[in-house]
């Protein structure tokens, strides 16, 4: 097969998966509507993903918390102890709300960092999908509809969100492989395409302390922004020095409690 022929199938691939949606809300009083508006354009995206899907949800709204989305296989039997557990362990003041497989954590800001830490070292059964004050993270296997309904997706407030429809060709379905995937504070990206060097690089950020959830290509391709910005790089200069880090082809949406990015290879 020619180089010509095997770059033309790339591109006919990248043009049957995934699918990307965001919604950013200038007007406040619109911000009621988010998750409506959020769930219509998910579902209208299902041809170009039906194994599984997720959401990014920013509300701004100011509690003086920082929250961790997390994810469980068997959450009746994860959830119910966890709080009690993590105020034994580490004092701390934490409350959960539990939606579906998936829990937000509330804490306050200069502990978020340290139950993550607890759960990664002793609930590992348990996933952590998102941390910030503003974001929440749900994900699940199955159609978008199926997804927004069991997550409520429609009464959901906020300013902005993202949405990903997954046709996976990287790694496996499953509920921690869906994007969005989250690998800073209040940030999170979606990825229509493929990365051909997440390996190597997944290998470098790992010797730089960067902890990864899945095998999946796109978390490479988030942590590698969130790499970037805690160097000092502005999220658009991140983006800018991508294009010469990653290879591959694709389309990034990355959110942050700002609003949000797009970047597309240099060959589009």
């Amino acid at each position: 097969m020619s180089f010509g022929q095997m770059l033309l199938n790339d591109i006919k691939k990248e043009l049957i998966m995934c699918g990307i949606v965001g919604l950013f809300l200038k007007e406040d009083s619109l911000k009621p509507e988010l998750g409506n508006m959020l769930s219509q354009m998910l579902v209208t995206m299902s041809d170009r993903g039906p194994d599984s899907a997720g959401i990014a949800v920013y509300n701004d709204e100011k509690t003086g918390e920082s929250k961790l989305t997390i994810q469980s296989i068997q959450p009746e039997k994860d959830f119910p102890e966890l709080v009690g557990y993590i105020k034994s362990e580490l004092n701390v003041s934490v409350s959960l709300k539990q939606s579906h497989n998936h829990a937000v954590l509330y804490s306050c800001k200069n502990q978020v960092n340290n139950i993550r830490e607890l759960l990664q070292k002793h609930k590992k059964e348990i996933g952590v999908v998102s941390i910030g004050e503003q974001i929440e993270i749900y994900k699940e296997v199955g159609l978008p509809k199926f997804v927004a309904e069991t997550f409520s997706l429609k009464s959901m407030t906020g300013s902005h969100g993202i949405g990903h429809t997954r046709m996976a060709t990287e790694s496996a379905v499953s509920t921690l492989g869906a994007h969005p995937f989250s690998t800073g504070p209040d940030q999170c990206l979606v990825h229509n395409g493929s990365l051909s060097n997440h390996s190597s690089l997944r290998r470098k950020l790992k010797r730089e302390g960067i902890y990864f959830e899945t095998e999946n290509d796109t978390e490479v391709g988030a942590a590698y922004l969130s790499w970037c910005m805690q160097q000092g790089f502005s999220l658009k200069e991140a983006l800018q020095k991508g294009l010469l880090d990653l290879d591959g082809f694709y389309t990034f949406v990355v959110g942050t409690k700002d609003g949000f990015g797009v970047l597309r290879d240099s060959i589009a």
